[in-house]
């Protein structure tokens, strides 16, 4: 919000700088980004052209003789527009423009002694400036009195503070609204707002209708004015929109951008003729078609409100009018809207089409009782200087209830809140420095909020009120006396950072949000997503479910610059939403590809590097002997062949395996633990046992059995077999060839036996051995390999 210091002093009476105004505006929350004169300029003067001569070693040079009142100069311009008779500006020796500092000189062999001004040339924004400004120097009118500044005489000595300001002080997008928080501030009074006019006797009822067909709009005005002239605004108004940032174009629709910055609400001028007798609101068709002010046709959505008559839309509600009905040069009948739509529905609209004044105002909401003061103020200012007659008459939908919020508070709870000691006079005298009417019925306050502080509706927006006018600088600080209690930590976490660490991988830390594409990958559990209502890009606007496809970008970060030996781990959450409630999840996800270090050794990663990490996590956390995979219920992104689900006492808690080379054809091995299912099965305290003094005693065995039998069901039955003498068995060998059947493999194991008492008989070993022969053969119909 840029704020024209000329412009608010109409309304509260400044009597401090301006830098020091924007600094007090900053201490009650307020804070600017720069203040300064509107031009930034120094030591100028009205001059006028005496003489004009060619340059006698320029083909566009004039040799110029400028009359400054006290002097007369000799200044070298290039102007095409300079000419013998001009009233100029000068900027004199030492002068101070935004593009250097002006000094005397030789040009070509001639003394110039200053510089004749364009605007662009005092620092004029290029939006502002006339054909003339662009092309050459500007040209005052002949009575601007010689000798004099020129940016007093044009007006121009305005200050502006270009404030920052938070999203909850839509009040503040107005000069009525700063008028009220200076005058806070320095206990000022604001002026009230001209609005008296006449009216003819013509009732706007009698000829003109609305039909409101949607219910985001709850309420809408209209107002006619006849026979308007159109011409260049008054100086004033022109000066005042160029420091509050927009361009001037002419009276009537200077006079509609003016109003919007006095008090807040926008409001659009229709052509009477062009629009007819009739508006309809209403919600927009799919794929309807409707040309803005702009001359680009747009393609709406049924979320956009559009102005409508019956021929179709003439303009998109809060944002941008239709081309069909805009202001003409020859336009003599105004119809004015006035009203008051949906700020999520603008908000929406406007990112598609165009961020303006207006669509800003609209999106941060707008006090119901300025909708009707904009739109008398509009009529006061069109019959003041378009020279229109305003039409007798109101037409009114209102669909809202205009009150002034009350909300009893206490000083009491002011100042504890506050952690402060303020009296009860000064809390009343600031909540009338906030033109807030106060009431009082014993220690409480009923506390009247007009309706132009829609960020205020509970007693903690009072206090904040109460604060920051009194001073936050003025609360002492004090040691804080509260209960403490020991907490709990969940260092589970903790723990499986630790390990994953020790194993040789590298943490990383990744976006929350991925694509939408990317969130129902790598998981067959039914959802749904979290999409972001506004994301920054398309790329990362759902919140992700699994982790995997987040480190999959750092993988192909890092293939991209040549590293591919990459093993990385990330603990984070996943989220998702299910009958309308919003959950998130712990997980943690490792990817794994290239040669992975294993003791003084590299080996490539395959599917077995990775359960073995998975198999050292799980026995670390305490969870051994309690899980299996199996290969059920994979995510498509999984090879079916290599890769598995991960079950924790019937539960699945996870996924293992390889990406499918239909994602990708690297070899890339990915798992992802759900910690929050993990955790939920509880292990009991870590117990140590002593090394057993006795030998191992170890057994090799090989079987041949169908190719869809399971390796862990083998296992499960030796195990079974062999009791707790078996104290490991690993695989060492699978096969198929030449050997074995076209649907058979071959599975060879590794069988350690141990007891923690004695020396194992060979007797003993084998009895054992031979069991688990036997159960595997006649439980699965193996065979038993002999060579």
């Amino acid at each position: 919000m840029k704020l024209s210091r000329n412009f608010v002093n109409c309304y509260v009476d400044i009597l401090t700088d301006t830098k020091t105004l924007a600094d007090d505006m900053t201490s009650i929350g307020n804070e600017y980004d720069d203040c300064g004169p509107l031009l930034p300029v120094t030591n100028l003067v009205i001059g006028e052209v005496i003489s004009c001569i060619p340059h006698p070693d320029s083909d566009h040079l004039h040799i110029c003789k400028v009359n400054i009142g006290q002097d007369i100069l000799n200044i070298v311009c290039g102007a095409p527009n300079v000419r013998e008779g001009l009233k100029v500006i000068v900027a004199l020796d030492g002068a101070k423009l935004p593009g250097g500092v002006i000094k005397k000189g030789m040009i070509r062999g001639q003394e110039s002694n200053g510089m004749l001004c364009s605007m662009a040339e005092l620092g004029l924004e290029h939006k502002y400036l006339t054909e003339q400004d662009i092309n050459g120097i500007h040209e005052l009118p002949n009575d601007a009195p010689i000798g004099e500044d020129p940016i007093k005489y044009m007006e121009l000595d305005d200050e502006v503070i270009d404030f920052e300001l938070t999203s909850n002080r839509g009040d503040l997008l107005s000069i009525l609204g700063m008028a009220y928080e200076i005058g806070a501030l320095y206990d000022k009074k604001v002026k009230d707002i001209e609005v008296d006019f006449k009216e003819n006797n013509k009732d706007i009822n009698n000829e003109f209708s609305l039909d409101i067909k949607t219910a985001n709009c709850p309420l809408f005005l209209v107002k006619k004015v006849e026979n308007v002239t159109i011409k260049e605004s008054p100086t004033f108004i022109k000066n005042r929109l160029i420091a509050s940032g927009i361009r001037p174009i002419n009276n009537v629709v200077d006079i509609s951008n003016y109003v919007m910055l006095e008090t807040g609400q926008p409001l659009h001028y229709y052509d009477a003729e062009r629009l007819g007798n009739k508006i309809i609101v209403r919600m927009a068709k799919d794929h309807e078609k409707l040309t803005t002010l702009d001359g680009i046709e747009r393609t709406l959505q049924d979320t956009d409100i559009v102005i409508a008559n019956d021929s179709g839309a003439v303009g998109l509600a809060g944002v941008m009018g239709g081309l069909t009905t805009e202001i003409e040069n020859d336009t003599k009948n105004i119809i004015i809207e006035s009203a008051i739509f949906n700020a999520t529905a603008i908000r929406k609209t406007s990112k598609k089409v165009l961020r303006s004044e207006a669509s800003n105002r609209f999106e941060k909401g707008l006090d119901p009782k300025r909708t009707y003061m904009a739109i008398l103020r509009s009529c006061y200012l069109l019959e003041k200087y378009a020279d229109a007659t305003i039409c007798g008459g109101l037409v009114e939908y209102k669909n809202l209830e205009i009150k002034d919020k009350e909300i009893d508070i206490t000083v009491d709870k002011i100042n504890k809140v506050l952690g402060m000691n303020i009296p009860k006079e000064e809390v009343i005298a600031i909540f009338k420095r906030l033109n807030f009417a106060v009431t009082e019925k014993e220690d409480v306050l009923t506390v009247t909020v007009p309706t132009r502080r829609i960020d205020i509706a509970i007693k903690e927006d009072l206090i904040e009120e109460v604060g920051r006018i009194y001073g936050i600088d003025k609360i002492v600080g004090k040691k804080l006396v509260l209960p403490v209690k020991a907490g709990n930590v969940n260092k589970n976490n903790r723990f499986v950072r630790n390990k994953l660490a020790n194993l040789g991988l590298n943490e990383v830390l990744t976006y929350s949000l991925i694509s939408e594409n990317d969130v129902h990958k790598y998981t067959n559990d039914q959802f749904e997503h979290v999409k972001i209502l506004d994301p920054m890009t398309e790329e990362r606007n759902t919140l992700r479910y699994s982790l995997i496809p987040s480190l999959l970008n750092v993988y192909e970060y890092n293939k991209a610059r040549n590293n591919r030996d990459i093993f990385i781990y990330e603990v984070g959450k996943g989220f998702y939403r299910k009958d309308n409630n919003y959950y998130e999840e712990e997980k943690v996800a490792v990817l794994m590809s290239g040669e992975y270090a294993c003791g003084l050794h590299s080996v490539k990663v395959d599917f077995y590097i990775i359960k073995g990490i998975l198999e050292e996590l799980l026995d670390y956390l305490g969870y051994k002997n309690r899980y299996h995979l199996k290969t059920s219920n994979l995510p498509l992104e999984i090879h079916p062949g290599i890769g598995a689900s991960i079950d924790l006492n019937g539960t699945d808690i996870g996924i293992i395996g390889k990406i499918h080379p239909n994602v990708t054809s690297d070899d890339i091995y990915v798992m992802e633990i759900n910690l929050n299912a993990l955790f939920k099965f509880k292990v009991s305290s870590m117990q140590y046992k002593e090394l057993s003094k006795y030998p191992e005693s170890s057994r090799d065995m090989a079987f041949i059995v169908k190719k869809d039998v399971q390796a862990s069901s083998i296992i499960d039955i030796i195990k079974k077999a062999c009791g707790h003498l078996l104290v490991d068995v690993n695989i060492f060998d699978v096969y198929e060839g030449e050997n074995v059947g076209p649907d058979e493999k071959s599975i060879a194991f590794n069988l350690v036996f141990q007891d923690q008492n004695k020396t194992l008989s060979e007797e003993e070993v084998m009895d054992l051995f031979n069991k688990a022969i036997n159960d595997v053969e006649s439980k699965l119909g193996a065979i038993l390999r002999d060579k």
